[in-house]
């Protein structure tokens, strides 16, 4: 059930293959159950991944190839194979995912929150370059908040800079919410020239050109609400005017820009808050499917595992809400696993119960031709 809108909606115009220079010991489909089944059943480890496909009687009928795989095939093929194929089915996913769920903020347009996730590396891992002889990579990640799936993915070293991936995740039409690391002047004139929307958070003390005040309502939360300029001018000064809105709220004052002028000011100050979903989002993903336990060093070997965690993820977040009409839950997760472990002892059971049949056949035949001599 849980896999069905892969193996059963799925329809491809390219065979899912993985490709090498090797015979394949591990096709496409297996590569991709096996990936499923480590973020699923939380596996701290490839080792500890492969020690159940040898062992769990139903990774070993359900998950992992006909003949098992060895350690070196295994690790070949995560670090060599099955990326394109990962990228089309996590796209397809996305799409499924659209259509099964529900649209929470439909009245303040299709909102992407954009931001970068450190994933913390290993001194092999040369390409993953930080800081300080520090190796970090980064996964760059537009997450749609009305339906609270990710949906677009990118992946570097850890200290490539995230402004420009706002281009290539946010869609002409959408609005892109975000911390005050994306703040940039420059970019700010290229989004509105490329008819994107922004709600960006920025930092305080930005020099800023009025140009007009907006009517504030004294007991809203907005205190501000102007048109200006951003910026020096000569120096950084925005080219193109923008809105910008300030709120207090927690004790805190925050100064929200953006180039949403159809929304009222509280609920420019709602869309900025929405943006936590995309951190909620990253804490669950880390925590309950383990993502971020390496099972590669390569660039391409990390990208397959965390397309494999995507993965996963949109699938519990179709089954949910097909089969529960709910969102994703760790009781749900669990609820899985149960079922997982289940279908093993059931597994197990018949095996049992067919060697010891077997077992008695063989016996029987032994007395037969005992009593013929």
């Amino acid at each position: 059930m849980l896999l069905a809108p892969i193996f059963e909606r799925f329809k491809s115009e390219n065979q899912l293959e993985s490709r090498g220079y090797r015979p394949l010991q591990m096709t496409f489909d297996d590569q991709l159950k096996a990936l499923i089944f480590y973020h699923l059943e939380e596996h701290a480890s490839g080792s500890a991944l492969l020690q159940a496909l040898e062992q769990n009687d139903f990774a070993k009928e359900c998950v992992a190839p006909p003949k098992g795989i060895k350690k070196s095939s295994f690790f070949e093929a995560i670090n060599n194979r099955g990326l394109e194929q990962l990228a089309e089915v996590f796209n397809h996913l996305v799409k499924q995912a659209g259509k099964a769920l529900p649209v929470e903020f439909a009245h303040l347009g299709n909102l992407v929150s954009i931001d970068g996730s450190l994933i913390d590396a290993v001194l092999s891992m040369e390409w993953a370059d930080y800081r300080g002889g520090s190796k970090k990579a980064k996964a760059h990640i537009g997450f749609d908040i009305n339906r609270g799936i990710p949906r677009k993915i990118y992946l570097t070293d850890g200290k490539e800079g995230e402004r420009p991936f706002v281009d290539k995740i946010l869609d002409k039409g959408e609005t892109g919410v975000m911390d005050r690391g994306y703040q940039s002047h420059a970019h700010f004139d290229q989004w509105q020239l490329a008819e994107k929307f922004f709600v960006c958070r920025i930092k305080e003390n930005t020099h800023k050109t009025v140009i007009r005040d907006n009517t504030v309502n004294p007991d809203s939360i907005v205190f501000s609400d102007q048109i200006v300029l951003l910026g020096t001018k000569g120096v950084n000064q925005t080219a193109k005017e923008l809105r910008l809105v300030g709120y207090h709220i927690d004790g805190k004052d925050y100064w929200v820009a953006t180039n949403r002028y159809d929304l009222t000011a509280e609920e420019v100050a709602q869309v900025y808050k929405l943006r936590w979903n995309i951190e909620t989002f990253f804490g669950w993903w880390k925590r309950h499917l383990k993502v971020y336990h390496l099972i590669a060093r390569s660039k391409y070997g990390l990208m397959v595992q965390i397309l494999g965690g995507l993965i996963t993820y949109l699938l519990l977040a179709i089954y949910c809400r097909e089969q529960h009409q709910e969102p994703v839950s760790i009781s749900r997760v669990r609820e899985l696993r149960n079922q997982i472990a289940n279908e093993a002892a059931i597994e197990q059971n018949q095996q049992t119960r067919s060697h010891a049949k077997s077992n008695k056949t063989r016996q029987l035949k032994r007395k037969e031709r005992g009593a013929k001599t």
